[in-house]
């Protein structure tokens, strides 16, 4: 476990080495780092409970280590250690969201009571965390149906970073629930209680964008009869999620940066600034990567938004999960229709696992209230429409094909005393060829 993991970030050794005695004599488990850089590091790789840190350090200093390490995890608890002359540079770490501070020359006692308040509130943290996660369980039941290996690493990725403010851009195909992956970062966050406003990049007319996601002063244009605060400053405290964000236009795409580096947007036909803060979910079904090559999307733009990145796999790669989501689907059916529930006719869930799906989940579950309204007591094959069907009919052919070249492939063989330079004459093809399809049909 975690909850005794310190991290000890000093550039002097000799202090690093008493601090680690220190702590180690205590019973906590102790990481060190000579460096902002290779604290930051440490503080990736591993479960820190309590980050130590000298606010003067070789490179990036204390106050930089404390920004990367809130930016990823605002829970974290970071202890700043300064000169006694320097007080005012630990308030302002405070002020950062340092936990505390301790100053130098410093008493062993003092460092190991702060390291232990410390270790106390974060597992008030944590126990506040699992209720809140249970409270909002019970209302906020998860529609991500499925347990294939492949949706697994997709919920243990939002356990994982739901509750911090890392930007996270997910990626899949259209139907595939990247709204629902959004949601599901949402309220498994602290900002739970907080809004969650979804805005679709791609259906929103290229004048009206800027005003709609940045707000705009009374007279700004033609029809501003009044000010307007934005999606980013409606979204304040929540969560704002950027949907189909690769049809973001590029004039748009150069404010969006600005807005997400400096956590402030410029309302249209204003000069003074409003600051935000809103954790951004973005989502694209498209290759952001070629987009960059090819000049359509900004390669500063699309680092900001990855910082983590969640691909959902397409419904065909996760056909094992087509059962639970069509019992999910007929049940949901069920309700809205006042019905009793029905099953599934067991040939008919053969043909939904064998389809390939195309349009993901979301054409699965228009598939199923479909087949719902017109079954009876049953879901049957006969409510299935005919492209799902038409599947093993087609599969049925081909077999039936197969079975007919081989018998007439042995037919030929058996009047030529099994001379197959000859049958490979008469039926057209070469030689190679007839020794393939003999060994296919198990037949040479």
């Amino acid at each position: 476990m975690g909850d005794q993991n310190v991290l000890v970030v000093e550039d002097e050794e000799l202090m690093r080495t008493i601090l680690r005695q220190l702590l180690e004599d205590s019973g906590y488990s102790v990481f060190t780092a000579d460096s902002a850089e290779a604290g930051y590091s440490v503080f990736s790789q591993n479960d820190i409970a309590v980050t130590l840190t000298d606010i003067k350090l070789a490179g990036s200093d204390g106050l930089t280590l404390l920004d990367r390490i809130k930016s990823v995890d605002p829970d974290s608890l970071v202890i700043v250690m300064t000169a006694y002359s320097s007080v005012d540079t630990a308030v302002a770490a405070l002020r950062k969201g340092a936990y505390d501070y301790v100053t130098k020359p410093f008493v062993n006692a003092d460092i190991l009571q702060t390291v232990k308040n410390a270790i106390n509130q974060r597992q008030l943290f944590k126990e506040n965390r699992a209720l809140r996660r249970e409270l909002r369980n019970a209302h906020y039941p998860s529609e991500i149906i499925g347990n294939s290996e492949k949706l697994r690493s997709v919920f243990n990725m939002i356990e994982k970073v739901a509750d911090t403010n890392a930007n996270v851009l997910i990626l899949g195909e259209s139907g595939t629930g990247k709204e629902l992956v959004a949601r599901a970062l949402h309220f498994n966050s602290s900002r739970a209680s907080e809004p969650f406003l979804a805005v679709n990049c791609g259906a929103m007319p290229e004048h009206l964008l800027e005003s709609e996601f940045f707000g705009h002063v009374r007279g700004a244009f033609t029809g501003a009869v009044s000010d307007k605060r934005g999606i980013f400053g409606a979204a304040n405290g929540g969560t704002l999620f950027l949907d189909e964000i690769g049809e973001m236009p590029p004039p748009l795409q150069v404010k969006l940066l600005r807005a997400l580096q400096e956590r402030e947007v410029l309302p249209v036909g204003s000069s003074v600034p409003v600051k935000f803060d809103a954790r951004i979910v973005a989502a694209t079904n498209k290759d952001l990567d070629e987009e960059v090559s090819l000049g359509n999307f900004r390669e500063d733009l699309f680092y900001r938004l990855s910082v983590i990145e969640i691909s959902l796999p397409p419904l065909r790669e996760r056909a094992e999960d087509i059962p639970a989501l069509c019992k999910f689907f007929v049940n949901r059916t069920a309700r809205e229709q006042n019905a009793a529930e029905r099953p599934i006719a067991p040939d008919a869930l053969e043909d939904l696992k064998k389809y390939s799906w195309p349009g993901n989940v979301r054409e699965l579950e228009n598939v199923i209230e479909r087949a719902f309204i017109l079954s009876g007591d049953e879901i049957g094959r006969d409510s299935l429409p005919e492209k799902i069907t038409a599947i093993k009919k087609n599969a049925a052919d081909s077999r039936s094909l197969e079975a007919f070249e081989k018998r007439y492939i042995l037919e030929v063989l058996d009047s030529t005393d099994q001379d197959k330079i000859a049958a490979a004459a008469i039926l057209g093809i070469d030689l190679s060829t007839l020794y393939r399809k003999l060994k296919r049909y198990d037949a040479g």
